[in-house]
């Protein structure tokens, strides 16, 4: 099956983590589901996916000490493969996994998707527990000296047979189960892994086994890869074997990181294809951070959230919300159905930016198969600002935020726009 046929369109939906973290529970997972299907599936969000840690047992319980339990229990089956924690999702009691849930997420028109580490359990290889489809156990494919500095619960997976056969086997396991995405951390940039960086493509292998073994199964499972910024030099590898990726650490609500995305928007602008979207990483709207932090309302400004969410669809980010759903507000639902600002969000629609400097960015896009143009003016500064940009695609244009008509005067186009605010034209004439 050709890989870049998974995701004609960069992915769209709703991930558990910058709510839940580790503490998401199946209640949780349906609940957000129901409003995604009823409030949000007619504008194109369609997956669900579980984030971290849904086979630890406990997790979220030592918060105060450990966001990842050292060495803590977990779900396995007997060939050294994940399975969800029952007491948080009931219904994969009986050795189901993920089924029944992956099961009702599909009974609402939706898609489903898990969150998995780079490697295989430590405590199978402790253990020396089997491996499905060979004659060798887990610590003979584990590699004791490659593992993620922040989670502890894995050990990476030597470039073998033998390894090639255990992620084989677990990627059987979630088709079973009805998985139509995988998010895989501690595998894209894995300068995160070793701070000298001495072994910068230290996981490289271990994603070309996971693309190997989704093709064998011959079921469209989205890979996603995680965390960022990812390697603009092994641009061609994400490509090959992936179907996103992250071009930034983790993604909060702060003026900061958002600013500097513009900077890795431009460095990965020309990689945006169909089938392959380097990944701004999620959306942080909404009510945030319950599950672990304490629950806080989006920090970025109205403005800012515009921005952000101009930029993302633009560029032709993959969009992943991290809200609380059961409790959207109306400004929130707004951003996220806007159906003329997610239009830009197409492979169709070629993004580039036309200037940047720490005032202010301009950013155009023509979609050549419906014939329509754009043009994006972003205030970077800290106060109110003319922005302006001479000779632009067409003579006219319809801002897509608020409606309003404009036409361009002596070739320049302007806009003055709050601290962080945007303007996004489709452009006429």
């Amino acid at each position: 099956m050709d890989k870049n046929a998974f995701a004609p369109c960069p992915p769209m939906g709703w991930n558990s983590y910058d709510y839940y973290s580790t503490t998401v529970t199946e209640e949780h997972i349906r609940a957000n589901a129901r409003v995604l299907a009823e409030k949000l599936k007619p504008f194109g969000w369609e997956y669900v996916v579980v984030d971290i840690q849904w086979y630890a047992r406990k997790a979220g319980s030592m918060r105060e000490k450990f966001q990842y339990i050292p060495f803590g229990g977990v779900e396995m089956d007997e060939f050294s493969r994940l399975l969800p924690d029952p007491e948080r999702f009931p219904s994969s009691a009986g050795g189901k996994g993920f089924g029944p849930l992956a099961a009702y997420i599909h009974s609402l028109g939706l898609k489903f998707g898990i969150h998995i580490m780079r490697g295989i359990p430590r405590a199978a290889a402790h253990t020396h527990s089997p491996i499905k489809g060979c004659n060798l156990t887990a610590d003979m494919v584990a590699n004791p000296s490659s593992i993620c500095r922040w989670n502890p619960d894995m050990y990476g997976v030597w470039d073998s047979e033998a390894g090639q056969t255990y992620y084989d086997s677990i990627i059987e396991l979630y088709a079973s189960w009805g998985v139509d995405f995988i998010k895989c951390d501690d595998i894209c940039n894995t300068n995160n892994w070793n701070d000298s960086g001495a072994d910068a493509y230290v996981g490289r292998h271990e994603i070309e086994m996971l693309a190997r073994a989704i093709e064998k199964q011959g079921r469209p499972i989205v890979l996603s890869l995680s965390p960022g910024p990812a390697l603009i030099e092994q641009a061609w590898h994400y490509k090959t074997y992936a179907n996103m990726w992250r071009i930034t650490d983790d993604f909060w609500d702060e003026w900061k990181h958002l600013k500097a995305m513009f900077y890795r928007c431009e460095l990965w602008q020309s990689h945006v294809e169909a089938g392959c979207y380097p990944d701004c990483d999620m959306l942080p709207l909404g009510q945030l951070g319950g599950g672990f932090q304490g629950e806080w309302t989006c920090r970025f400004t109205q403005e800012e959230q515009r921005t952000m969410m101009t930029l993302w669809c633009l560029f032709g980010s993959p969009l992943m919300l991290g809200a609380e759903l059961t409790r959207l507000d109306g400004w929130t639902l707004s951003l996220l159905t806007n159906r003329e600002v997610l239009a830009m969000l197409t492979p169709d629609c070629r993004p580039r930016q036309i200037r940047r400097n720490e005032t202010e960015a301009v950013w155009a896009a023509e979609n050549g198969k419906l014939g329509t143009s754009y043009l994006a003016l972003f205030n970077l500064s800290d106060e109110e600002r003319v922005v302006e940009m001479a000779s632009p695609i067409g003579t006219a244009g319809r801002e897509l935020w608020t409606g309003e008509e404009v036409f361009v005067e002596n070739r320049k186009l302007s806009a003055s726009l709050p601290a962080h605010g945007c303007a996004v034209y489709q452009m006429k004439g």
